[in-house]
């Protein structure tokens, strides 16, 4: 399996699932858990692009 792409994949998840919770009251933490997703996918991306 290719390295980085677990973490590409996690952060795709957790990034979908955390959008779904930005309209409840729980707002502030679905903003944290996105931005935690977001930076899962750009590691992962480098991961990716860096062992070709």
């Amino acid at each position: 399996m290719r390295e980085g792409l677990i973490p590409a994949v996690l952060g795709t998840v957790v990034t979908a699932s955390s959008a779904a919770f930005l309209g409840s009251k729980y707002k502030m933490a679905a903003t944290g858990v996105l931005g935690f997703g977001l930076a899962h996918i750009v590691l992962g991306a480098i991961d990716l692009f860096e062992h070709r």
